[in-house]
């Protein structure tokens, strides 16, 4: 630092002193000055704090916010993008959901919801990718181009307004001691800071129908999140009802045991030394029609032929979820072997016997007993 510089620092902070310890007064700066300073502080203080609640209402997590800043950056080097480069809680809901539901199986209610639902929430994030990436480019960065630029200007102004004031301050009161045309020059440099102070501050002032095209930018990104949101969400929504629909009119699928196989004391040959086990059979065959039956293979009675054969039509498609049940589909005609209790039948059916619910068919020609 030159000695001229030095001397001038220490005006300004022995005038500093002066007033703020010694109560010494500084020149005044005029009202429409001083108005133009809150205004201008005001508009200042709004920029950054709108810059920053719209991040944080864009991305609440501050490690993804920090990445949200990145994107102009991005955006210079790759033109456009299409993905701001972080997940969105809506994707990762949406992957979960969807891995699920295959587990599950989309043939299932739950599973195939879970799957709807995924795939529309990984919508929902590419939506919330383009909301991010369009108030980034046509909000926050012209935005914060004004807080980088013009109000950096009008904070540099006002300092150096400031600083030489405390200057001229000092050498007024000197007056006599410093040589007039110091004093002089020091009045024109504060009169020049001045007026440079009150431009910038001015010209943040007048920008204001740029501002507030910039906020018809965010109202409009806003809005066109929402509309696609609503669209993805309402599609969902009559998705689901239909599986609503659908599940309430199938029948309610009860749980029922399995029958329990009874041993049968009938007249088989003895091979070891008088006893042997029967042949495994509900416990309500009749004697004129036994049915065959899942158990031990033994000599069994045959069943005699029938003018009219047992059987029942299928109202409902039946999937057997254990070993033993028989599969049909609807409108198929099944043959009736027997009735293992109040809730199963035993049943034929092209070539396949096996036990099925009894609410799930009609009966047409009923079993003998």
């Amino acid at each position: 630092m030159s000695v001229a510089g030095f001397k001038k620092q220490f005006y300004k902070a022995s005038q500093l002193v002066s007033e703020k310890v010694g109560g010494a007064e500084g020149t005044k700066l005029d009202e429409d000055f001083k108005d133009l300073e809150r205004r201008a502080d005001i508009t200042s203080k709004a920029v950054v704090e709108v810059l920053n609640k719209t991040s944080e209402y864009l991305q609440p997590n501050p490690a993804t916010r920090a990445k949200l800043s990145m994107l102009n950056t991005v955006s210079k080097m790759r033109g456009q993008v299409k993905s701001p480069g972080y997940p969105q809680p809506e994707g990762l809901l949406g992957e979960c959901m969807t891995k699920y539901g295959r587990d599950m199986g989309e043939e299932t209610n739950f599973g195939g919801a879970l799957t709807d639902i995924g795939e529309s929430m990984k919508r929902m994030a590419e939506v919330k990718d383009s909301l991010d990436i369009d108030v980034k480019q046509n909000f926050i960065d012209p935005l914060q181009a004004v807080a980088e630029k013009d109000i950096k200007d009008i904070q540099h102004h006002l300092k150096k307004l400031e600083g030489r004031r405390l200057d001229y301050d000092y050498k007024k009161k000197r007056q006599g001691k410093i040589p007039d045309e110091e004093i002089r020059q020091a009045l024109e440099k504060f009169h020049e800071s001045k007026e440079m102070a009150e431009g910038s501050m001015y010209n943040l002032l007048e920008t204001d129908v740029k501002q507030v095209s910039q906020l018809s930018s965010l109202v409009e990104s806003l809005l066109q999140y929402h509309r696609q949101a609503t669209e993805v969400m309402e599609e969902l929504s009559s998705k689901l009802t239909e599986r609503v629909t659908d599940a309430q009119s199938r029948p309610r699928r009860e749980f029922t045991p399995r029958p329990k196989p009874v041993y049968d004391y009938g007249e088989v040959e003895n091979s070891n030394g008088g006893y042997a086990p029967a042949a495994a059979t509900p416990p309500v065959y009749s004697s004129a029609a036994p049915a065959q039956y899942r158990g031990p293979s033994f000599q069994r009675t045959s069943i005699k032929s029938r003018p009219s054969e047992p059987c029942c039509k299928a109202l409902y498609d039946f999937e057997p979820e254990n070993e033993g049940e028989l599969a049909f589909h609807e409108g198929d005609i099944i043959t009736l072997v027997n009735r293992i209790d109040e809730n199963w039948f035993e049943g034929a059916i092209r070539g396949k016997t096996g036990y099925f619910p009894n609410n799930y068919v009609e009966v047409v020609v009923p079993l003998q007993h």
